[in-house]
């Protein structure tokens, strides 16, 4: 069986904010495309028209309907999911040959296709159903983080992120270091309470998922965003401003008005 090397401290992962996801599969169709050519290629497709379409795809979008919390009403929530790159992962432990692997120098995981048997050990193993067997190459696969991108010099700089990050249209999707405690990922995960997916399996998965905010009521929504009279200078010329444009609005008013009570024209 395969061990782990000794923890880093640099932890390259995803933040997924579930309140801005819309669930458009930007980043599932991005990430294939750049996949099936890049690290993990060629990601394959089989009877892509018929009923049993089957397919390899690193990332998936699912949608589940959710009840407000104190509300009557349900909203749905998108969610991503793809491999977590966890820092304890069964994936590896388990993989007889070695092809599945934590980098040492920046916590990704990954599956070297000329090792790998097809065995399908660690997607057994994965509770995050993370793992992808390949039928027609009979290796496994899964998200790499774009390793060959993220370092890739012959992009520019904004170019050196997942694919799925770059692509998607609301930026829920952030890539950064979870290991820095200063980084802007590490931050947003503070603010937001950003929070382990089945952490009492003990993984430790370093991608991490911030929850979707609550929804206001519309009204109250609408009337908290109302300005409040404070008796201020800016108020009483606002008030005065008001009464003036709306007498002349009454006084434009009846002038299109003749003896007879008809409106002209």
């Amino acid at each position: 069986m395969t061990s782990l090397p000794s923890p880093s401290a640099k932890k390259l992962g995803l933040v997924i904010d579930l309140d801005t996801c819309v669930g458009c599969q930007a980043c599932v169709t991005s990430c294939k495309e750049w996949n099936t050519q890049g690290y993990s290629a060629p990601l394959t497709d089989e009877h892509t028209q018929g009923a049993e379409a089957t397919g390899v795809w690193l990332n998936r979008v699912h949608g589940y309907e959710v009840k407000e919390t104190g509300q009557d009403q349900s909203r749905i929530v998108h969610f991503p999911r793809s491999c977590l790159h966890c820092e304890e992962p069964a994936c590896v432990t388990v993989c007889p040959t070695g092809a599945s692997y934590k980098r040492s120098e920046d916590g990704i995981v990954l599956v070297n296709p000329e090792t790998c048997i097809g065995c399908k050990l660690c997607s057994w193993a994965c509770p995050y159903g993370a793992r992808e067997y390949d039928q027609s190459h009979g290796v496994m696969k899964k998200c790499t983080l774009c390793v060959d991108r993220i370092y890739n010099e012959n992009l520019v700089v904004e170019d050196r992120q997942p694919a799925c990050v770059k692509a998607c249209p609301t930026g829920a999707r952030h890539f950064g270091d979870l290991g820095d405690s200063t980084s802007k990922v590490s931050q947003l995960v503070a603010e937001r309470g950003g929070y382990d997916l089945l952490p009492e399996m003990g993984y430790k998965p370093v991608n991490k998922y911030l929850p979707p905010r609550a929804r206001r009521d519309a009204a109250t929504s609408a009337a908290e965003a109302l300005p409040k009279p404070d008796g201020s200078a800016f108020d009483r010329l606002f008030q005065w401003a008001d009464r003036m444009l709306s007498s002349k609005r009454a006084s434009a008013g009846a002038s299109d008005i003749d003896h007879s009570g008809k409106l002209e024209g």
